[in-house]
């Protein structure tokens, strides 16, 4: 492998670059690169000691991730699982599951995987937890040579999953009562791949909840993953979807050192964004397939103008730069096994001996040695990408070698993550790493994840609160009878309602940030026992967080949320079906529910709102349309700013009963 560490005075031309070798006490014979004469094979000595105690050594060294780097785990929010509802929740509610049909519809699949059973599981939790099940995806004759149709497909379905699964065109086309349904293959569906929102509505009509289980499709925009979350009530993942969401993290949110990424594949500019990102975490990086020829191009070595991926250069000199910044080491081939159009039997040629003509398809004895000299050195392993050069096929010696190094090493207890469909073939003999190892087959998604993309089909679920709250730190008295404020504001309603109620406690819900702080730093102030405040989207995460409240929850409000007259799509969306349903199903026996705005037009949606998705167990609490006085007799600011003006207030009260 030939290292490169530092490059200094490094500018790149279209000539060949001038470079010299240079010594340091800490590495053997490691490569400095500083212009001064014409590079040559005699100048440029490396070693086969790759100076892996220097990379140990500086996993002790504090680093900082420049602002370029990004925080890539913004793009991971925190969502709900199946996990997360109640056998109750889902009886008798009709639930559209997006599966992953190269998971469930695999030729020759091992149904011994974990990805296969949490696939399985997941249609038999809904289907004995009493709800109406329908399954979509899309397939091909590539999945599954014997896959023709759909009665084919529900047929191998029923077979796997011991449940009898109906083909149908339309869920309700036969009206059936109960059992788990398939619908048509999306594979030829236009409108599933542009997300058509008249196709989505069309394809849930009359779902409850929509659940992924399909991650390997979460880069993608489409109507099944998608656009259907707009018209269920709820989205949520599955069991599958959980597993694959929590392999990414361990792979890339673990932190253990050294921490080598194995680079394979090519397209550098596409992915320029994603190996900067293993830059910025990794304490050094392997390059094993073509991208390595961009980086030595971008050196100035000698590249075969096949192998040169346009654009790739200005790419692969920004990469070389930001490794420098923060002293990280890259390793590149020392030698490869080549062919040309004459001599089919592959030579073995040095990496600066690459002539015109030849073609790599191997990673040489020497570059293979030193793989494994760097990779034994580490605690943590990320293998993406084939071992692949150019139109070649994937170098099956070379990917063998590194699964079986692989297994020895995870048996070291050193952390190993494999992603990409072609070299978790090539570890499909070997068993004890994939038993071992973190395997994840899509590297797509991963790709989009290292770039800092956020994953459509994931951000398109429901938010959950990824807290765990200690309400015996909160209150007092966590048992004591809760009221929540949806949109707690400056939280003057809520500090006046815990004053004035020492029997009770009171929560408020606010997305804006700064609002909560000040409220939190004036409950610290004031020595408030019974009143709190959290900073979150009460939309998607009121039933996560008030489920796990001891006591009771008899009171929720909603006070003048923002209409947006510009938006009709968005306006008063804060009072979706999903927070009334939460709402609904926490709320105790005879619990209220306080609903005012100064605009009547959004008290009355709101109003409708709860007394559709209610469910039959919400009833206007009073006989007047509207009360004329605020029940509580603490007012917020906003309730306050508009009497003040002499404006009216549109306020109605319901109460929860037995239907």
């Amino acid at each position: 492998m030939s290292r490169v560490l530092d490059i200094h005075l490094f500018q790149p031309t279209c000539s060949l670059m001038f470079f010299t070798c240079k010594s340091h006490d800490f590495i053997r014979n490691h490569v400095q690169f500083n212009k001064k004469r014409a590079i040559t094979q005699s100048s440029l000595q490396v070693s086969s000691e790759m100076g892996l105690d220097y990379i140990t050594d500086r996993c002790s060294l504090p680093h900082k991730v420049t602002v370029e780097d990004g925080n890539i785990y913004d793009t991971l929010p925190d969502v709900r699982y199946l996990k997360d509802l109640q056998k109750d929740e889902l009886n008798g509610k009709v639930v559209m599951v997006r599966f992953d049909s190269n998971i469930l519809l695999k030729e020759n699949q091992d149904q011994q995987a974990k990805s296969f059973v949490s696939a399985v599981k997941t249609v038999k939790y809904l289907h004995e937890s009493g709800a109406k099940v329908i399954l979509i995806s899309s397939w091909s004759v590539k999945t599954n040579s014997n896959l023709h149709s759909t009665d084919s497909v529900s047929a191998y379905l029923s077979s796997i999953l011991k449940l009898r699964v109906v083909p149908v065109k339309s869920y309700f086309e036969k009206s059936p009562k109960d059992g788990i349904f398939l619908l048509e293959n999306l594979s030829q569906v236009k409108e599933d791949v542009a997300n058509c929102s008249v196709f989505s509505e069309r394809l849930c009509e009359r779902v409850d909840i929509f659940l992924n289980d399909a991650f390997s499709q979460s880069h993608k925009v489409l109507a099944s993953t998608v656009g259907v979350t707009s018209f269920c009530y709820a989205s949520v993942g599955g069991f599958q979807f959980e597993e694959s969401l929590l392999q990414l993290k361990n792979a890339f949110g673990t932190k253990r050192n050294p921490y080598i990424a194995m680079v394979g594949g090519g397209n550098l500019v596409e992915k320029a964004a994603a190996v900067k990102y293993l830059v910025s975490s990794a304490d050094g990086l392997v390059f094993v397939g073509n991208m390595a020829f961009q980086i030595m191009h971008a050196l100035g070595l000698c590249v075969p103008k096949k192998l040169v991926e346009v654009g790739a250069r200005t790419e692969a000199v920004r990469i070389l730069e930001f490794a420098n910044s923060r002293n990280i080491s890259i390793f590149l081939p020392k030698d490869f096994w080549c062919v040309n159009d004459r001599i089919k039997k592959p030579e073995l040629v040095p990496v600066h001996g690459i002539l015109e003509g030849w073609s790599p398809v191997a990673l040489g004895p020497s570059s293979l040695d030193e793989i494994t000299t760097v990779l034994s050195k580490s605690k943590k392993i990320v293998w993406i990408g084939p071992v692949k050069f150019g139109s070649s096929n994937q170098d099956i010696n070379g990917t063998l070698t590194l699964a079986k190094l692989l297994r020895t090493l995870s048996q070291r207890n050193c952390d190993v993550t494999v992603v990409g469909n072609m070299a978790c073939k090539a570890l499909v003999g070997e068993s004890e790493v994939l038993s071992s190892c973190n395997i994840i087959e899509n590297a797509s998604v991963i790709w989009e994840f290292l770039k800092g993309r956020k994953l459509p089909g994931l951000t398109a679920l429901d938010r959950g609160y990824p807290y765990r709250i200690d309400w015996h730190a909160i209150y007092d008295d966590p048992t004591l009878p809760l009221l929540v404020d949806i949109g707690s504001g400056n939280g003057l309603f809520l500090f006046g309602m815990a004053r004035k109620n020492k029997d009770m406690n009171f929560l408020g819900l606010e997305m804006n940030g700064k609002l909560v702080k000040r409220c939190m730093e004036a409950v610290h102030l004031s020595g408030l026992k019974n009143g709190y405040f959290i900073e979150t989207n009460a939309t998607s995460t009121f039933r996560s967080i008030v489920s796990s409240y001891p006591g009771e929850l008899v009171f929720a409000s909603v006070q003048c949320p923002n209409p947006d007259f510009n938006k009709p799509e968005h306006r008063w969306k804060m009072v979706q079906r999903s927070l009334i349903e939460a709402i609904r199903d926490r709320l105790s026996l005879n619990g209220k529910v306080f609903l005012q705005s100064d605009i009547e037009d959004v008290a009355l949606r709101m109003k409708r709102q709860f007394l559709k998705y209610g469910n039959g167990e919400f009833t206007v609490d009073h006989q007047e349309e509207w009360l004329k006085e605020n029940p509580f007799g603490v007012q917020s600011d906003w309730e306050q700013h508009v009497l003040h003006r002499g404006a009216p207030m549109y306020r109605l009260i319901l109460s929860k009963s037995v239907r």
